[in-house]
């Protein structure tokens, strides 16, 4: 391997490490993975029950 080929590898690693960091970081906050914007969320199964749970609960 070239210096070249392991920076690269080295920089695709980091990249991948630091989503995972922040989706842990994310979960533990109590944050969902999709960063509930529900306005354009046409598929999300935990904002949508998120979402009818306060609106039961207002009513």
């Amino acid at each position: 391997m070239q210096l070249i080929d392991i920076i690269i590898a080295v920089a695709c690693s980091l990249i991948v490490l630091s989503v995972v960091v922040i989706a842990i970081i994310n979960k533990m906050k109590g944050k969902t993975s999709c960063g509930c914007d529900c306005a354009n969320c046409s598929g999300c199964k935990s904002c949508k029950n998120k979402t009818s749970k306060q609106n039961t609960a207002n009513k």
